[in-house]
């Protein structure tokens, strides 16, 4: 027999109601813990945070812009695109191949954490440096970034993009 009906029978309908509720706002508790601690991983990696700033100045970014700013492998980037999509902080698109990134302006509650970071790291020589970057970056077509970042076999020159 589960534990909770186990429970019900041996105490009064009022007793067992309170426990529940006080069962669920702990749940409810670790939900809200557990998304902050995500946020705050997501954030804790300086190659994420350096995606997260550029992010601030710049609308959306695709996949390969963001790989050629931070020159890891493009696995690399795309984990840490992924756990931050998964705290939430970003949201993305997929537009033919590309696949484009966006901060997630959409959840209300994460408006102070940006405020917060863009005040912290206003005046940085990295991100300084990093909008100078994607300036020229964001000049080069996705696809001669694909190509010099996965080489000709994988972005050939004739493919025509999919509309999607």
């Amino acid at each position: 027999m589960p534990r909770i009906t186990q429970l019900h029978k041996s105490i009064d309908g009022f007793q067992f109601l309170k426990y529940k509720f006080s069962y669920l706002a702990n749940y409810k508790n670790d939900v809200i813990m557990d998304n902050l601690l995500s946020i705050l991983k997501a954030l804790s990696d300086k190659n994420r945070l350096r995606t997260f700033c550029a992010l601030l100045s710049y609308e959306e970014l695709c996949a390969c812009q963001i790989t050629e700013l931070l020159q890891v492998a493009g696995a690399t980037v795309s984990r840490h695109l992924s756990l931050m999509v998964n705290a939430g902080i970003l949201k993305n698109r997929k537009a033919g191949r590309w696949i484009y990134f966006r901060l997630n302006t959409e959840n209300f509650s994460l408006d102070p954490i940006f405020k917060w970071v863009r005040q912290q790291l206003d005046g940085s020589n990295q991100v300084e440096k990093d909008l100078k970057s994607l300036k020229q970056i964001t000049l080069i077509p996705c696809e001669d970034l694909c190509r010099k970042q996965r080489g000709e076999a994988s972005c050939p020159e004739n493919q025509t993009e999919v509309s999607g």
